[in-house]
């Protein structure tokens, strides 16, 4: 009779450790370490009451049936979940030796978020290896009019406890057409990508070809570049050209431009800046006002050349 017991109980300390078949609840995603907002698959072999999804809250816990306390889960890998859920259940004395599978539902806690000059601007989750390059092909790719860096900004916590945000700025030059693998960064998730438009100078005024010309891929955009582009000054053009530039949400200025010396090339080139206003008034003298030019560019930007830009302030 007493061997009969030994073996029962052989029976059912095998049964408890060596899982024929253990069953998993969801999809099985690339193993990384959980964060909050993730859904993890429980899964107990041979006691259908353990297994269940559960949401990891925001504070990094989860919470099981019969265990009086929570689960710590966040940072954790699925296989390292799992050996904490198994000490848990024994250390309540819910299971001898309780064979636990952990997989991952769903991840919600690492999303890389891609805007600005993008075709298609998305946020998807950061799942296995992903690299700044993946992100750029998931938003389908730089815009014409994308700028010539990219912005990756990372919230992390400084020394002091307290979250500070790093932003690195990748050339797109450098990425995409040299290829610089150590410009196409890791990301791991809590990434925002912005692509900004390249910077515009706006040439109105007496000049062949009005418009929003972008700056040129050089360390300076001047005067008479943008007067290039702009097919060169028209007749009775003034002698005198001025920038309009903003510094600050409401500071204005006007900066003067002797341009018949510039254009003789008795006076040196000056720089210009994203955004900047470049206008050339006929010889009368008459000039618009920098209110005047922004609502007029601001309505005639999108037509071919500026042509209503420069037909409005004439």
């Amino acid at each position: 009779m007493r061997g009969i017991a030994c073996l029962f109980l052989a029976g059912v300390v095998l049964c408890q450790t060596r899982p024929a078949n253990v069953e998993s609840v969801g999809p099985n995603l690339p193993a990384q370490k959980i964060g909050p907002n993730d859904l993890v698959a429980v899964s107990v072999y041979d006691q259908p009451e353990f297994s269940r999804t559960a949401r990891v809250s925001a504070e990094g816990y989860i919470r099981l049936p019969l265990l009086s306390r929570r689960i710590q889960a966040e940072g954790l890998l699925p296989a390292e979940l799992e050996t904490v859920i198994a000490e848990a259940l024994r250390a309540e004395e819910i299971l001898v030796d309780p064979v636990v599978t952990v997989t991952i539902a769903e991840y919600h806690s690492r999303p890389i978020n891609v805007a600005g000059a993008v075709k298609n601007p998305t946020t998807f989750q950061a799942l296995g290896g992903v690299t700044l390059l993946d992100a750029i092909t998931r938003a389908g790719g730089l815009r014409p009019d994308a700028g010539l860096e990219i912005l990756v900004t990372k919230s992390q916590l400084s020394e002091a406890g307290k979250p500070t945000a790093l932003t690195q700025r990748i050339p797109v030059k450098g990425l995409i057409d040299t290829a610089d693998p150590e410009l196409n960064i890791r990301l791991y998730g809590g990434e925002e990508i912005r692509v900004p438009e390249i910077g515009k100078i706006f040439v109105v005024g007496n000049v062949k070809k009005p418009g929003a010309f972008p700056m040129q891929d050089t360390s300076e955009t001047t005067v008479l570049q943008m007067l290039a582009l702009a097919e060169g000054v028209a007749p009775y053009a003034g002698k005198t050209a001025y920038i309009y530039r903003r510094e600050g949400l409401r500071s204005k200025n006007e900066i003067p431009i002797e341009l018949r010396k510039l254009l003789d090339r008795k006076s040196p080139d000056v720089p210009l800046v994203a955004n900047d206003i470049l206008y050339i008034p006929d010889n009368r003298g008459r000039r618009a006002s920098m209110t005047v030019l922004e609502r007029f560019i601001s309505f005639g930007v999108g037509t071919a050349s500026g042509v209503l830009v420069y037909s409005s302030i004439r």
